[in-house]
C-alpha cells in the first residue's frame, strides 16, 4: 500500500504581483518562473523528493523524506531570492488524488491565491521516520514508443509537439480519473506518474486508452521506494528493459 507525501506549492498573490504597479514584460515573468521551478527542482531533489512545474504559479510535489524543518528551510530560501514567496501545504494519502485533494483544501482554507494578506502559508502534516516504508512512492516512467522515427523525424516540429501533448492530456486524465494517479510531462516524449498500488492490467488499460484515442503509443516502466528518487531510479531502469524487451509494461525487481 503507497503512502504519498505531496506537497502543493503556490505562489502568494502572484496575479496582482505581475501587474503591479503596472504589467510586467512577459519575458521577465516566464524567467522568473522557470528559475522558480529549477530552484524548488534542486531544493526538494535533493532530499530525494519530485518537483513538477505544473502551472508554474502552482507547482505539484512528491516530498516522501521531508520533514516540516526541510519545508520551511525551502520557502525560507525561496523568499530569500525571489521578489515572490511561496505557500506550502503537505498531505498523505493512500492515492496521490487524495493527497493532493486534501493539501488543495488546506490551503484554500487559509485564503485565497490573490489574498495580499496570505504569505508563506506552511500547513499539513508529514510523515515520520517511524511510518516509513520502502514501498510509500510508486513511480510509473511513461515514454513514446519510437518517438522519433514516428515524430520527430517525420514531423514539424511543432505537429510533433501537438502530437506529444495529446497523448500526455490523454494519459493524464486516464490515470488520474481510474486510478487516481497525477501525471506530469517532464520533456521529450517523457511522462512520470506518481501512483497508487496498481497491477499490470491498469497500467496496459492506459496505454490502450491513450492508443485508441489520441494515437499516441507508450511504454511504462514502474518502481517503488522510499522517496520519489528511489522509486523514480527504479522505474527508469524498468523503462529500459521494457524498451529492450519490446514489453508495454516493466516492473522493477
Amino acid at each position: 500500500m503507497t503512502n504519498t507525501q505531496v506537497t502543493l506549492v503556490q505562489i502568494d498573490n502572484y496575479g496582482p504581483w505581475t501587474v503591479t504597479p503596472e504589467p510586467r514584460r512577459e519575458v521577465d515573468l516566464q524567467t522568473l518562473q522557470s528559475r522558480l521551478y529549477a530552484d524548488l527542482s534542486q531544493l526538494v531533489g535533493n532530499r530525494g523528493g519530485y518537483v513538477f512545474f505544473t502551472r508554474f504559479d502552482n507547482m505539484i510535489a512528491v516530498t516522501n523524506g521531508l520533514d516540516e524543518s526541510d519545508h520551511a528551510m525551502i520557502q525560507e530560501s525561496i523568499g530569500n531570492r525571489y521578489p515572490v514567496t511561496v505557500s506550502l501545504s503537505v498531505a498523505t494519502g493512500t492515492t496521490p488524488a487524495h493527497a493532493l485533494a486534501d493539501a488543495t483544501d488546506r490551503l484554500q482554507d487559509r485564503g485565497s491565491a490573490q489574498d495580499k494578506n496570505r504569505r508563506e502559508i506552511l500547513c499539513g502534516r508529514t510523515i515520520g521516520d517511524e511510518h516509513r516504508t520502502d514501498e510509500d512512492v510508486r513511480i510509473a516512467h511513461f515514454d513514446v514508443i519510437d518517438a522519433t522515427g514516428e515524430y520527430t523525424d517525420r514531423l514539424s516540429a511543432f505537429e510533433t509537439f501537438i502530437e506529444i501533448e495529446q497523448g500526455y492530456a490523454t494519459l493524464m486524465k486516464q490515470m488520474h480519473g481510474e486510478n487516481d494517479a497525477l501525471s506530469f510531462f517532464v520533456g521529450g516524449d517523457n511522462v512520470i506518474a506518481t501512483c497508487p498500488t496498481l497491477g499490470e492490467e491498469d497500467y496496459i488499460d492506459a496505454i490502450d486508452h491513450v492508443s485508441e484515442i489520441a494515437g499516441v503509443d507508450l511504454r511504462v516502466g514502474v518502481g517503488a521506494g522510499k522517496t520519489a528518487h528511489e522509486a523514480g531510479m527504479d522505474a527508469k531502469h524498468a523503462l529500459e528493459n521494457a524498451r529492450a524487451s519490446g514489453d508495454a509494461v516493466w516492473f522493477a525487481e
